[in-house]
């Protein structure tokens, strides 16, 4: 195993300084390291020396960042001398790094054993942790280790004892376990934060909980909206996974270091294999916490909820320090809207004429081909959001005494609201509720039935996530009717989600004429400034109206 880059003697950081500062190579060589050259050594071999030991030692640090700036470093360059200035005091006196269970074998055991580890699956530190009993010759199950490199390992556990206690706790990692959700969650009390690092004294905690989990789930607690418990779940639930499985600590004792590698994990959650999937029921163990990398929006947004978590945390005095105190994510500011995320109204009737055709053409089943026409209508002519759909009954529905009908909802932020009910989603209703046997007329209406009716024999209402799912098949299964004629329509419905269903409302609503206020309100916009990036105005129609002013003179 390598050993610890050593740090530079206070005479060779002398040296180094001055030639950073501008003094030629040998005059600072001559001055701080005169019996530092050997016969033939140029003074700037010296020099280049006590560099290569800097970026060694910032290399095995694990501060890549640190290490490319003193690799960098030179004095034609004032930003990068005084940077790599900087960084020599960031470095010094930093303490080696300390192995984690999740680390893999290769960051800290020589190469010629990785090999066979991997042969027979071990992988990461915990795996090969549970796999050395304490009897005699454990290793002759492991072809090509032998005694020596067994004893080597050994030896490695023996100077962090740490690594088995936290192992001993866990159940073996592997590429194939199944990670399990937020609610079955039963967290080892090695790493549980009852005896967290930063935990705070408990006579000064505000809060019940006596672990990180109790501590969490207070927090969320807060939020009565459902939705947004579900959003933050998801966050805490993520970070709490990975504290466990990849860093073998408690939400109570993650470092900024910590925090720093999460935000790197974010962008690209791997082993894939063990954190990526396609979305499937949380009841299965096909689940998954991620469906892909994040992009940076994704993962600022992320890290904004863990920062208030923390916060949280701390104001109720059960935690001591936030890791992601100052933690950023370069381009997650938020992005404009992306009003490509929208339908043309030639593009909507054509999936509409599709629409027309799922039972008798495509498969569906009679009841859920009326089900699909009456989301898409419902939600095109109201701009309602997926997770507003769900939960509408026939109550929310009623007329004001001008006879205009309108439709309550309780949107984000447990805001509540009411959206225009025009004479399509009205018609679309109808439609709907005498397919499903029910009364159309509103005097006769029973409050609490669903807008959405319930199929299958459990007559569970559809979730948020059923609903997103059923939209996305309807639009790849668009996708391959006009695959051939338009292949860029195709590939814009397979990116297509349900929630381009609000784009369009809103884009058709404003080039048919709407005020832009009209729009604001009814999509429930906290301002002007969001609502009216749905004036786009068409390219072709644009780019025709400027070539005809600016037409070129006839010969």
């Amino acid at each position: 195993m390598p050993a610890d880059p050593a740090w530079p003697d206070e005479a060779s950081l002398a040296a180094f300084r001055a030639w950073l500062e501008g003094v030629p190579s040998r005059a600072a060589v001559d001055r701080y390291l005169p019996d530092r050259r050997t016969a033939g050594a140029s003074s700037r071999s010296v020099i280049g020396r006590v560099k290569r030991q800097l970026v060694a030692f910032a290399t095995g640090r694990a501060q890549a960042d640190l290490a490319a700036t003193l690799s960098a470093a030179s004095p034609s360059g004032r930003k990068l001398a005084k940077a790599a200035a900087a960084a020599i005091e960031t470095l010094r006196g930093m303490p080696p790094p300390q192995p984690l269970i999740g680390d893999a074998v290769e960051r800290w055991l020589p190469v010629r054993l990785v090999g066979a580890l991997h042969a027979v699956g071990i992988r990461t530190l915990a795996e090969l942790t549970l796999r050395v009993p304490r009897h005699r010759r454990w290793w002759t199950g492991i072809a090509g280790l032998g005694p020596s490199g067994a004893h080597s390992i050994e030896a490695f556990f023996a100077r962090h004892p740490a690594l088995t206690e936290r192992a001993r706790a866990l159940v073996a990692v592997n590429q194939t376990q199944d990670l399990i959700p937020w609610e079955r969650l039963v967290v080892p009390e090695d790493v549980d934060g009852s005896r967290g690092t930063f935990r705070a004294p408990r006579a000064s905690c505000a809060l019940d909980a006596s672990n990180d989990y109790q501590a969490v789930n207070a927090w969320l607690s807060l939020h009565e909206s459902a939705a947004t418990q579900r959003a933050y779940r998801k966050e805490a639930e993520r970070l709490i996974l990975w504290a466990i499985v990849e860093r073998g600590r408690a939400l109570s004792s993650m470092t900024t270091e910590d925090a720093v590698a999460y935000r790197a994990f974010l962008r690209r959650p791997s082993p894939r294999a063990r954190w990526v999937g396609p979305p499937r029921p949380r009841s299965t163990p096909e689940w998954r916490p991620f469906t892909g990398d994040l992009s940076a929006r994704s993962t600022a947004y992320a890290l904004s909820v863990l920062n208030a978590m923390y916060r949280w945390l701390i104001e109720q005095r059960y935690a001591l320090a936030n890791p992601f105190a100052g933690v950023k994510v370069r381009g997650g500011r938020p992005e404009q809207l992306d009003t490509s995320h929208a339908f043309t109204e030639h593009e909507w009737k054509l999936v509409r004429v599709v629409a027309e055709g799922l039972e008798w053409s495509y498969g569906w089943s009679e009841p859920a081909a009326q089900r699909l026409r009456f989301m898409m209508d419902f939600a095109y002519a109201t701009g309602l959001r997926i997770s507003e759909l769900v939960v509408a009954r026939l109550g929310t529905i009623d007329s004001d005494a001008h006879g205009d009908t309108w439709i309550r909802v309780v949107g984000k932020g447990h805001k509540a609201g009411k959206v225009v009910l025009p004479p399509l989603a009205r018609a679309a209703l109808d439609r709907y509720l005498a397919q499903r046997g029910l009364p159309v007329t509103p005097s006769k209406w029973r409050p609490s039935t669903s807008l959405i009716g319930r199929l299958g024999e459990d007559g569970s209402r559809i979730s948020s996530w059923r609903m997103w799912r059923v939209l996305k098949r309807f639009f790849a299964t668009v996708a391959d009717v006009v695959e051939e004629g338009s292949p860029a329509l195709a590939e814009k419905l397979r990116r297509a989600t349900p929630h381009w269903t609000r784009h369009t409302h809103a884009t058709h609503l404003l080039e048919g004429g709407a005020e832009l206020t009209t729009v604001r309100d009814n999509l429930r916009h906290a301002s002007l400034a969001t609502t009216s990036m749905y004036l786009h105005t068409d390219d072709a129609r644009r780019a025709k109206q400027v070539a005809d002013r600016f037409a070129a003179p006839r010969s």
